[in-house]
């Protein structure tokens, strides 16, 4: 059926034709993108045509007018009608009469309609008060009736735009930034808000208004093509959920990346979000543009007064060869020549992140359009100029962007494309990979006092997940990437060497620090082995917390750069030739000791509360110390059960577990007995903590077997059911035999829960082991967990028996 055939069902059969003929548009497959969202609205047009023709016989001076996005023409499939009624006043009683005739229908099939009944004056004055209702009236469009009349109002309003812009303009851009601030950055999310993010539909919309308003215009390159990618996947949205919404929630981007025919989810994401750069960064020069003209008009009538007359010429303050300062931009100086210099885009970008601040588009453009490749490879300029742009803190941000915008990002690092706009599916994660490498670096920066070699800090910290664009693994990917950049950019073998093995071990000390045993000397051997060099170790040690700190709130804390630091000490001292002490001689702290010996002595246990707020091993205190948790400190005669009995009264007691230790204490000579020793960070789900003297009242009775703790906390989770999310990964249990000579460490990884702790401890008491310590730690709400077991008699267990007991604790898990 041709879309005339169409529009003559509708107009032949009324509101049920339309309805009809609506459908049959929208489940055309070989229409869809603009001519689909054209012939919707013209079907629309055509219908709400004959409702007025219908109800206004006799009446004259009203017109029927679409706004906003329905003005544009831009109607999606769920989209909402925003109609406006227009009158001269004339015969008030037949104009709501008309509007009864029209706006019930609309409603009578379901659709949403946003609807105003105005003269023209009123359309005026509420636009004058209202921002929003002014945006959509700029996109008013006469659909039926006096077509003079709505003629009369497009023409006051446009007028008027223009005439308030100073006014208006200022207050567009913060009600821009108020939205970008509650709804967050469209090309990071991954459950993006496709219409309010920063970015999105709102957001071209307002680049519309600027440009109506005469005063500045938005860079068009592209944005006409993201703005209707954007639709695109709003109208496949829509035919995937059947509703009316703007959020691309993860259960439903495989439907629509399908609606779309795209490979995946993560194809999809990536083109929303290099949709949404190019919104983003349009805004970020159109909003610059229009604050330079504004001081610009404020400004030049003074300078008239002072000058006689006549126009000043504009400041230019030098930065470095060939660029310099104008109105507060970096643009390229009168005598640059990008033609003849290669090097150009990295010094005017390091100039400008240093100076703080952005590059001016035309200045970018020119350089993109003009400049020839460095030469491989590149010169000690060029690689010392990107150092500087790495080593500039946040203004880095805006400026690389400013480059990638133009592609010259990816000129200057070809295999930067493999990682740009690629999304992070896991919610510890606030950045897609290219940007998170930029977050990276810009948190390397502060650490370059620290490191002897900052710019190898700051060259791996741009690289590090280089090799998340290739499969397998990203660390050995990226080890050979790292290496051919790092070549390719100048540096020399030995930096080339180190600059790959900091890429290729980047988790290696977090990972080590938060999941094995540190008093274990194979632990610190092996890491010792796979650094090689202090000078290594050093920017290794910088390069995991800039990783982390870039990465999310939930991947550093103070206690996680505590254990960092303390693996760190341990390793520099294998590498300074000193040995590792052995777990067994590790001496007690004083409140440790004290602690032991009261516990043998009154054969029960004993256990400390207090807050930790002391800075990590090696860093300055600062003025308000972060909480480290609170540090739970017990000590407990040896015996069977301890770590479930632990573990469940802390569950019983609502404390979550943040860090776990467990280990054999050394008692001093002449006290005969073993110790247990736990010190644990836990905090309060919510509420205060408990009394200490209650927790041990507990821990008693748990160890004696008169708390059923199984049962107490199996009636708690009957009585508050948990609510249904995300479904999570099943938990995976490994062995990890080469990770000790002392012991079987058996490596936990699941989501974190309630009693979690306790299951897993209850699980290893059955199967007979003995738990020589166990290293606890959660990220996010995703608990990795080691514990370090033996066999009754001490010895690491058998293989055979140690991946018994690895499957019997994930079946546990699983079940």
């Amino acid at each position: 059926m041709t879309g005339t055939d169409v529009q003559k069902e509708a107009e032949d059969s009324g509101p049920s034709g339309y309805a009809a003929a609506r459908l049959r548009l929208l489940t055309e497959e070989a229409r869809s993108g603009p001519p689909r969202r054209a012939a919707l609205a013209e079907l629309t047009d055509d219908w709400l045509t004959g409702l007025f023709a219908a109800g206004a016989e006799g009446l004259r001076g009203a017109s029927l007018v679409a706004v906003g996005g329905y003005g544009r023409g831009e109607l999606s499939p769920r989209s909402d009608l925003d109609l406006l009624l227009l009158h001269d006043g004339s015969d008030t009683k037949a104009v709501a009469a008309l509007a009864d005739r029209l706006w019930y229908p609309v409603w009578d099939l379901g659709l949403d309609l946003d609807h105003s009944v105005r003269t023209p004056a009123e359309a005026r004055k509420t636009a004058g008060e209202d921002l929003k209702v002014q945006l959509g009236l700029l996109d008013a469009r006469h659909i039926a009736g006096d077509l003079g009349l709505t003629a009369g109002l497009r023409t006051a309003v446009l007028a008027d735009w223009r005439n308030q812009a100073p006014k208006r303009l200022p207050e567009l851009q913060e009600l821009c930034a108020e939205r970008a601030e509650r709804q967050g950055e469209l090309q990071y999310l991954l459950e993006p808000d496709l219409k309010e993010a920063r970015g999105g539909l709102r957001d071209a919309t307002a680049l519309r208004a600027v440009a109506a308003s005469w005063l500045a215009d938005a860079p068009r390159e592209g944005l006409a093509d993201a703005r209707r990618r954007l639709l695109d996947v709003r109208d496949a949205l829509h035919l995937a959920t059947g509703r009316a919404t703007d959020r691309l929630a993860l259960q439903e981007q495989d439907q629509v990346a399908a609606e779309l025919g795209l490979l995946d989810a993560d194809t999809l994401l990536r083109q929303v979000y290099e949709a949404a750069r190019v919104v983003s960064y349009a805004s970020d020069v159109t909003w610059r543009e229009v604050g330079r003209v504004l001081r610009s008009r404020a400004v030049r009538p003074r300078l008239r007064a002072m000058l006689g007359g006549g126009k000043p010429a504009p400041e230019r303050s030098p930065l470095a060869e060939g660029v310099v300062e104008q109105d507060g931009e970096v643009v390229l100086a009168r005598a640059a020549r990008p033609e003849r210099d290669p090097v150009l885009p990295l010094r005017a970008a390091a100039a400008a992140a240093q100076a703080g601040l952005p590059l001016s588009l035309h200045a970018v453009r020119r350089m993109a359009a003009t400049v020839r490749p460095i030469p491989t490879p590149w010169p000690a300029e060029a690689r010392e100029q990107l150092v500087t742009l790495l080593g500039s803190g946040r203004p880095t941000v805006e400026v690389w962007e400013a480059l990638e915008a133009e592609g010259l990002i990816t000129r200057l690092l070809p295999d930067w494309e493999r990682v740009r706009c690629r999304p992070q599916r896991n919610a510890v994660h606030l950045w897609t990979v290219d940007r998170h490498l930029i977050e990276t670096a810009v948190r390397a920066s502060e650490f370059t006092r620290r490191v002897s070699r900052p710019d190898l800090l700051l060259v791996a910290a741009l690289l590090h997940d280089i090799g998340k664009g290739w499969p397998g693994d990203h660390s050995v990917a990226g080890e050979i990437i790292a290496k051919d950049v790092a070549a390719r950019i100048g540096f020399d073998r030995h930096d080339v060497t180190v600059i790959a093995n900091l890429v290729r071990h980047h988790l290696l000390l977090i990972e080590t620090a938060t999941r094995r045993d540190l008093e274990d000397p194979a632990t610190v051997r092996s890491v010792a082995e796979a650094v090689g060099s202090p000078g290594t170790l050093e920017l290794l040690h910088a390069l995991t917390e800039a990783d982390a700190l870039a990465t999310g709130p939930a991947a550093w804390s103070s206690w996680r750069g505590s254990l960092v630091a303390d693996l760190v000490k341990r390793v520099s001292a294998v590498l300074a030739g000193d040995a590792p002490d052995d777990p067994e001689d590790a001496a007690p702290t004083a409140e440790q000791e004290r602690l032991a010996i009261e516990a043998v002595a009154t054969g029960s246990p004993v256990l400390s509360l207090r807050a930790q707020t002391e800075p990590p091993a090696g860093q300055e205190p600062s003025g308000d110390p972060e909480p480290l948790g609170v540090e739970l400190l017990i000590a407990v005669p040896d015996q069977p059960g301890v770590l479930p009995a632990v573990a469940g009264v802390l569950a019983m007691h609502r404390l979550t577990v943040r860090t776990a230790e467990l280990r054999s204490l050394t008692l001093p000579d002449g006290v005969d007995g073993s110790v247990l020793l736990l010190d644990w960070r836990v905090a309060a789900e919510y509420g205060s903590l408990p009394q200490a003297a209650r927790l041990r009242a507990d821990l008693v009775r748990a160890l004696d077997g008169s708390l059923d703790i199984a049962g107490r906390l199996a009636e708690r989770d009957a009585a508050y059911p948990r609510r249904r999310g995300v479904v999570a990964p099943p938990p995976r249990v490994s062995v990890h035999p080469a990770a000790s000579r002392l012991a079987t460490v058996i490596e936990v990884r699941s989501q974190d829960a309630p009693g979690l702790l306790f299951r897993i401890g209850r699980a290893l008491e059955d199967a007979s082991v003995r738990v020589r310590s166990a290293h606890v730690s959660t990220l996010g709400a995703n608990a990795v967990d080691a514990f370090y077991v033996t066999g009754p008699e001490g010895a690491p267990l058998p293989g055979d028996e140690a991946a018994s007991v690895a499957r019997k604790l994930e079946e546990t898990l699983r079940g």
